[in-house]
This record gives structure tokens, C-alpha cells and sequence, in this order.
């Protein structure tokens, strides 16, 4: 184990074969898949739901309500809100993020309340989403616009 891995003890198994590594916080309520994996001192709000073989890096912001469909990465610091107005400190007025399956949120990304992430689709590091991106787009920016198809994005990777 190198000096930077997470030991033995910062690790909290959850069911179906899932990992949390403390510290981190989980709300009430989170209902996750098969083989998730929730990163250190990030915060997953309550009545959160995650798909099969979620990934959420470490200091990820996971607001109440938001959902995840299956295979969705999250990166280090990635922000996902729910109210467009706070603090409305009411759950009736809250529009959660919803992320479909496959879709990845770079780091430092901040995904506003109300937006839907589509199937396949990928969202650069440090932008901010104010509207919805549909499946199989990529987009980067502050505001996020679209910048390629996710099999260019993946021929640019080299996993076409």
C-alpha cells in the first residue's frame, strides 16, 4: 500500500458489493446498485438513488433527491445541486439533477439544479451545466456548451 492509499480502515462496506471510504457523509435513504464506489470526504444528501457501478470521487457534492443511473462517474470535487433559488428550505420548490446512465462529470464540474445529464454524455472538469445535455454529447465551459460527440470524445481517448 503506497502512502497516499486509503488503509484497510477508512473502508465502509455497503451492500451489494459497494464501498464507501471514510470520512465521507451519506444521507438518510441513499439507495445504491451493485459495485458503487463513494470516494472520501465526499457528500451523498438524502434520498439520493444510485445505479450499478457508480463511481463518485473523493470531495464530490451530491445534493439531496439527485439520481444516477448506472455506470456514471463522478469526479473529485463535482458539484450537483437541487435548489435554484436557496435557500428555499423547502424540498417542494427543489429541482434535483438527474444523470443518466454511462454519463461522466469531470472534476470541479457544477451541474445547477434541475438539469439532466444524458445517456452517454460527458460534462469537461470546472464547468458549470445550466441546461440539459442530451445523450452522447460532450460539453465543456462556463456556461457548458457543446463542444463534440462522445465518439469523438472516445476516439480522442482511444476507447472507441
Amino acid at each position: 500500500m503506497g502512502e497516499d492509499d486509503p488503509g484497510p480502515e477508512n473502508r465502509i462496506p455497503l451492500a451489494n458489493n459497494s464501498v464507501a471510504w471514510s470520512p465521507c457523509m451519506i444521507g438518510e435513504n441513499l439507495t445504491h446498485g451493485n459495485d458503487c464506489s463513494i470516494g472520501a470526504m465526499a457528500h451523498i444528501g438524502r434520498n439520493v438513488t444510485m445505479g450499478d457501478k457508480c463511481r463518485i470521487q473523493g470531495g464530490a457534492y451530491i445534493a439531496d433527491y439527485c439520481s444516477l443511473g448506472n455506470s456514471v462517474f463522478i469526479g473529485p470535487n463535482a458539484t450537483l445541486l437541487n435548489d435554484k433559488y436557496p435557500p428555499s428550505g423547502d424540498s417542494k420548490y427543489w429541482s434535483p439533477v438527474k444523470i443518466e446512465d454511462n454519463a461522466v462529470i469531470g472534476g470541479g464540474a457544477t451541474v445547477i439544479a434541475g438539469c439532466t445529464v444524458g445517456n452517454l454524455a460527458v460534462l469537461g472538469a470546472g464547468s458549470v451545466l445550466t441546461r440539459d445535455v442530451p445523450a452522447g454529447e460532450v460539453w465543456a465551459g462556463n456556461p457548458a456548451k457543446f463542444m463534440m460527440s462522445r465518439e469523438q470524445y472516445d476516439s480522442k481517448r482511444g476507447t472507441s
